[in-house]
């Protein structure tokens, strides 16, 4: 028998339909196996660039495409603000920065066992879409219609609020206001402490043309800040504003009027908030050219009369060993047992972790509108005297609150004082907060990789 087979025969072995179709000429195997190859090396460098480590941080890892989803949503809320967006390199050089501080205090609150359920992100998400008049629908809505992810702004969500609770545990206990820098401060700032309802402004424009050189500018921006100088210096505004300004009410000594504060001009409406009567700013470069402003007058007030509560609590931190559920648990158990006939104050020195108050039977004294964060004031106001509220929680862990009494009370100065307080307070949490940003960058191990890939060997 022939050992080889015909061509004829070849193809009725290989059956029907099996021609040209069944093997592909060697040339074209060739040119396929060639384009796949290339289409997958392409995808796999692809994957492999969106996912490729951009920094170490500790034993964990920051990949591009989360170093992307930051971005995603730093650059829309810079524009919200009208804030400029910061060249590519720039700004993913600062995202990347935030983005380690991010991680380096997540795995802290992850050693301390703090976390954030659903149910207090949902709260949270439903009170963001009120603040802006919307269902949380249209909320998802209006992020997807600026290409943010709603899935990313409930994570971001969700980290805003660890870090807040992160924050509140390892800083603020430790900051203290003394009786003598409350005294010290009213002297110095106690006109910045009043609620402002009205503010009269004086006004010097020193102005540009509509596409001024850069000589035009330096020398506009050299002429303001020589008029602040005298301003400054004890020269009469009005006069120096009829002889320089070039606004509309240079001839009435740059009077601009009272304004409600909502109505305040916006390239001072921050500043308004917060300037002495008197104050003069520095010069405001504006389209128009170079700006002072000068706070003449303020109307406004302190309430004389307010509500006051005669609070006590018993507080339950979450941490490693302790969720918010056995936290809320256990609270509920506090809560059966004192309307079952137990002493707060008893239960209160036994279980509260708030240190401060606990050795006191958990009475926190009389408590006005504003001294406390907005979850514990909430609570506070619903509640008759004597009655016992649910377990809820704020960023300080979760709460049993009772209100003793309440009384109506003029504390126009004492309520001065609190804001003082808050003042400083807020002012010690932003130093203490950088140190301890440092030292947990400081004592961490973070590793920036190249964005070029590495040498091949």
């Amino acid at each position: 028998m022939a050992m080889v087979m015909t061509q004829t025969e070849r193809r009725d072995r290989r059956g029907p339909g099996a021609g040209a179709a069944g093997i592909l000429p060697l040339g074209v195997a060739l040119l396929l196996w060639l384009w796949l190859g290339v289409c997958w090396l392409d995808c796999a460098a692809a994957a492999e660039a969106l996912d490729s480590i951009v920094a170490v941080v500790n034993e964990d890892v920051i990949v591009q495409s989360d170093l992307l989803n930051e971005i995603n949503l730093t650059v829309p809320q810079l524009k919200q603000r009208g804030s400029p967006v910061p060249p590519s390199e720039q700004l993913r050089k600062q995202v990347l920065d935030r983005l380690i501080m991010k991680r380096l205090q997540q795995q802290r609150a992850k050693q301390l066992g703090i976390t954030v359920d659903e149910a207090t992100l949902t709260a949270a998400i439903q009170t963001i879409a009120g603040r802006n008049g919307l269902s949380v629908e249209e909320l998802k809505t209006s992020l997807e219609s600026g290409h943010v992810r709603f899935q990313d702004f409930r994570e971001d969500t969700r980290m805003q609020i660890l870090l807040g609770r992160l924050q509140s545990q390892e800083v603020m206990p430790g900051i203290q206001v003394s009786d003598q820098e409350v005294e010290r401060f009213l002297q110095r700032e106690k006109g910045k402490l009043i609620p402002r309802e009205q503010v009269r402004l004086q006004h010097i424009l020193i102005a540009l043309p509509d596409q001024p050189t850069p000589a035009q500018v330096t020398q506009a921006e050299a002429k303001a800040k020589q008029l602040v100088g005298r301003l400054r210096g004890g020269a009469d505004f009005a006069a120096v504003a009829a002889a320089n300004s070039e606004g509309r009410t240079a001839l009435q000594g740059g009077d601009l009027g009272w304004f409600e504060m909502a109505a305040v001009p916006s390239l001072v409406a921050d500043k308004a908030q917060t300037m002495a009567k008197g104050e003069i700013t520095d010069p405001i470069r504006t389209p128009s050219g170079f700006n002072i402003i000068r706070l003449t007058d303020i109307q406004g007030g302190l309430p004389s009369n307010v509500t006051q509560y005669k609070t006590r609590h018993i507080l339950v931190r979450t941490n490693e060993l302790v969720s918010d559920s056995d936290a809320k648990t256990r609270l509920n158990q506090l809560r059966m047992r004192i309307t079952g006939g137990d002493d707060f104050a008893t239960l209160a020195r036994a279980h509260s972790d708030d240190t401060g108050s606990a050795l006191k039977g958990g009475d926190l004294g009389w408590v006005s509108p504003g001294d406390t964060v907005p979850e514990f004031e909430s609570v506070m106001l619903k509640i008759n005297p004597n009655e016992l509220s649910e377990p809820f929680h704020s960023s300080f862990g979760w709460h049993l609150l009772q209100v003793q009494e309440r009384r109506t009370q003029d504390t126009a100065d004492e309520l001065l004082r609190l804001r003082a307080r808050e003042a400083i307070q807020r002012r010690k949490a932003e130093e203490a907060m950088q140190a301890w940003l440092k030292r947990l960058r400081d004592e961490a191990y973070v590793q920036l990789r190249s964005d070029d890939p590495a040498p091949k060997r």
